[in-house]
């Protein structure tokens, strides 16, 4: 009796632990942590390294087909799961340098086809069939760039459909007609949630499908599923989730596939502060997944569209790479006698994400603008070692204790030998222990 009694015991613990699986958002998030393929920074992923994750979803079972040939003769792939009634079609990286969905999507195929036998991807695959594209623009990602090889925005494309990419993206969504459309894009990591001067690591928009932004039951039902996205990734960026701008575009080919029937979630991944490029990958991962899954066993149509309305809009021009904040300014301007006197002002400094390269952004009275790093430089003068210090030129900067001033030569031809700084900052790195203490 004692061993029938356990072996029960053991049978419904069995049960139970396949149950529980994925049940939550966080499950999700552990799932990626331990079987995620990806292992490249996406920004780093090129075509051949694409097709080597392909490989390896091929070889477990995904069905993958070659879909058609980019500009410049590159492959473009369209991968299948499921088979069930509702249709739903995810694409990647229509610009070349915005990656991030990229990984996710390799690995949310990867985990789904290694899974069949979960209960809820079994569900899933029941209910949804769900194909992807992964790297719409191949050409632009080989050169890292937003373009393709037209140097076209593929994005804006959907009305003239000049571009071959464009075109196959058309052909693709109207030969099968899928019910929900996910549009997967990276946005600048200097965006902010509304007036929050928090960044917005992730943005959702359900996306218009005319002028007045009005709604019908498939724009409802993308609100849900941005609603259960944000359900599913407040554990992580609570705080960090926006809404994206909803002005119907005509051009554009969310809106214009939501307008041909197939009702468009959009998807930008911006960054956070202190974390990497795989962490933006695991999170797009959570994302996806949960809202599949919702889908598949109707926790979208139990969602609430108020949790989307009422998100903040996402807002560029709020957030500096960096801010000095309080620093006595030597701008090194001099013109015959006319010369500008040290002054006291907030400088604002952006990094080019192409290039590395820092640059000053603007200088003045800050205060209603937010930097991803803030320094208290008011005990410093900052000045330049050539140049001037000016909106434009680039933030490589001299940081000099203020009990100094009086013997320091600011128009010294070389400064830097004459009067060595305390402290340096140039491209994100900073030298010399004496230097503003970080307040952000």
């Amino acid at each position: 009796m004692i061993k029938k009694f356990s072996l029960r015991i053991c049978i419904l613990i069995a049960i139970f632990s396949l149950t529980v699986s994925a049940q939550t958002p966080r499950d999700l998030h552990r799932i990626w942590d331990e079987t995620h393929i990806s292992n490249i920074d996406p920004s780093r992923v090129r075509h051949a390294d694409l097709k080597r994750y392909l490989d390896r979803l091929q070889s477990a079972g995904v069905r993958i087909e070659e879909a058609g040939r980019s500009g410049g003769g590159r492959e473009i792939y369209q991968m299948e799961f499921g088979n069930g009634p509702f249709r739903v079609f995810l694409w990647s990286q229509m610009h070349g340098d915005e990656p991030t969905a990229t990984s996710a999507l390799i690995d949310l195929f990867h985990y789904l086809q290694t899974n069949r036998a979960e209960p809820w991807v079994v569900e899933l695959a029941r209910k949804l069939t769900i194909r992807a594209v992964p790297m719409l623009n191949p050409d632009g990602a080989e050169l890292f760039q937003r373009r393709n090889l037209q140097f076209i925005d593929i994005n804006r494309d959907a009305r003239s459909l000049v571009t071959p990419e464009g075109r196959l993206l058309k052909k693709l969504r109207d030969e099968w007609a899928p019910e929900v459309g996910f549009n997967l894009h990276n946005q600048n990591v200097r965006t902010a949630v509304g007036e929050t001067g928090k960044q917005a690591t992730i943005s959702l928009l359900a996306v218009a499908y005319d002028e007045y932004r009005n709604d019908n039951p498939g724009r409802i039902r993308s609100k849900k599923i941005c609603a259960v996205i944000h359900e599913a990734l407040s554990p992580f960026i609570y705080g960090h989730i926006a809404k994206y701008d909803d002005t119907f575009n005509p051009r554009a080919f969310g809106d214009l596939i939501s307008l041909w029937g197939t009702p468009v979630v959009l998807i930008e991944t911006g960054a956070l502060q202190g974390k990497s490029e795989m962490d933006l990958v695991q999170l797009n991962f959570v994302a996806l997944a949960w809202a599949l899954k919702g889908l598949a066993d109707g926790g979208v149509e139990q969602a609430n569209p108020a949790v989307y309305d009422n998100l903040r809009y996402n807002q560029g021009g709020q957030i500096f790479t960096m801010v000095l904040r309080n620093a006595g300014i030597v701008n090194r301007y001099r013109q015959g006698e006319v010369a500008v006197p040290p002054f006291v002002a907030d400088i604002g400094i952006n990094r080019d994400g192409g290039r590395g390269r820092e640059s000053i952004q603007d200088i003045g009275d800050l205060g209603g603008f937010h930097g991803l790093e803030e320094f208290d430089a008011s005990d410093f003068f900052v000045t330049v070692a050539a140049g001037e210090l000016r909106t434009g030129a680039e933030a490589a900067l001299l940081f000099y204790r203020k009990s100094r001033a009086e013997r320091i030569d600011w128009y010294a031809s070389d400064l830097v030998t004459a009067h060595p700084p305390d402290a340096t900052y140039r491209n994100g790195q900073w030298t010399g222990s004496d230097r503003p203490v970080r307040i952000r």
